[in-house]
This record gives C-alpha cells, structure tokens and sequence, in this order.
C-alpha cells in the first residue's frame, strides 16, 4: 500500500480544525475562487459521475483535465469523487497526484482495487444502506478515511436533525479515523458546532448549500466556514 504524506487537510482533519471542504456544484474556476475566498480550506471536484442533486454530468480525466490543470494553481488541498463503474486508470490517478490531488472518494460499493494502489489517499463513502461490515472494512484500509454520505435521496436539502446527528455519532464513533459529512440535509452555520460534537471532522459543502453561482456559493459558504472556524455564532 502507498505511504500517503501528512498534508496540511490531513493534520486539520486529524487536529481538530473542523475545515470546510467545498463539492464544485460544476467545474468553473469562479466557482473555486468564490469557495476560496469564503473560506474554504479543500476544493472537491468530480470525475465519471452523474451527480444526483444537479443532475450534471462530469466527464472522464482526459475531458475535465483542463480545469484540473487550472484548479491546481489555486494552491489549495484538492479531492476528486473519482467515478462510479467508471474510475480513472492507474495512469489517470498518477496524472491526479501530479497536479496536486491528494485524496480520491467513491462510494463503498465503487471501490475497485486499483485505486487503493494509487498514491492518493482513499475516502470511501458509506451510502444510505451501507453496514457496518462496510464500515469496519474502510477503517481497515491503511491510511484511510470516511466520508458519510448516509442520507436518503428523499431526505436531501432538509435541515440537519437529531437523528441525523445520532447517526453520525455512531458511525465516528465505530470509525476512530476522520469522518466527513457532505450537505445533503441543508448545512446552515449553526450546525457547525453540533457536527463537530458529533465527531465529524470536516463539512463537505456541495449545491444544495452553495447552489451554482459564485454569488450564491460565496453567501452561503462564508457565515458556515466563520463557524466552522469558532469566529462567530451562525444565524439559520
């Protein structure tokens, strides 16, 4: 297995940080300059995958290379939800790390084992029906950590509850390795804290908080990451 290096999203997933990693609702650099200067710390972007909540398609490496290429001069930590059925080749996910990608997410089910030979780092997501033998399985996994996408698609855009809240608490609680929690219920800045004391390590902020302008991602993004970051008490 790889011997992944302790980056600067690493040490803050790990430390405590609680930093906010923004999911491009669609790959175009104002996008990523909003997210930035809004504060967030990690960019995610996508690969082979149509994306349920937009219902955009993102293309194959080759394709979405370009704006890659351009992304990584922005000098922040940058993850790829690498694909579906479909995953980049070894040479792909070489071509990946090259340009700065530290870290790859699929779901569980997508997990193919040339990925995990890869020199970025793995993030299996548990789905709405994962186990806990899937569970178990990802922490096994050297070097990895956990997205929790663990929401029903009928459940997608409403607020956060307590249910969902005890739902994360078991799984960082079982998982013992930094866990992230994408928006599919609604993130407002007042969840912040209430993640964090569930365990998450990191938000993952995607359309259904940013939506799909610069300006309607910069206004949502900033009060959530000054929360995040402990500054000010977020307004619902």
């Amino acid at each position: 297995m790889p011997d992944y290096p302790e980056t600067k999203l690493t040490k803050a997933l790990r430390g405590g940080d609680f930093p906010v990693i923004v999911s491009l609702a669609r790959h175009d650099l104002d996008l990523a300059k909003a997210a930035i200067g809004a504060g967030a710390f990690a960019i995610k972007v996508h690969l082979n995958a149509y994306h349920r909540a937009t219902g955009t398609t993102f293309g194959s490496f080759s394709q979405e290379r370009p704006f890659f290429e351009k992304l990584s001069t922005l000098g922040v930590p940058l993850l790829v939800m690498a694909g579906q059925e479909t995953v980049p080749t070894p040479h792909e996910l070489d071509a990946l790390a090259e340009l700065g990608f530290e870290g790859f997410n699929v779901y569980f089910d997508h997990l193919q084992p040339h990925l995990l030979q890869s020199k970025l780092r793995p993030i299996p997501a548990l789905g709405e029906k994962s186990t806990d033998e899937d569970l178990k399985t990802i922490v096994a996994i050297p070097g990895a950590m956990m997205e929790a996408s663990v929401a029903s698609f009928a459940d997608y855009g409403r607020p956060l509850n307590e249910a969902d809240l005890d739902r994360y608490s078991e799984i960082t609680r079982k998982a013992g390795i930094p866990v992230i929690a994408p928006s599919q219920k609604r993130f407002v800045a007042n969840d912040m804290a209430r993640l964090k004391a569930a365990g998450i390590a990191a938000p993952l902020l995607g359309v259904i908080v940013t939506g799909t302008t610069p300006e309607s991602l910069e206004a949502a993004v900033r009060p959530i990451a000054e929360a995040a970051a402990g500054r000010v008490v977020g307004m619902d």
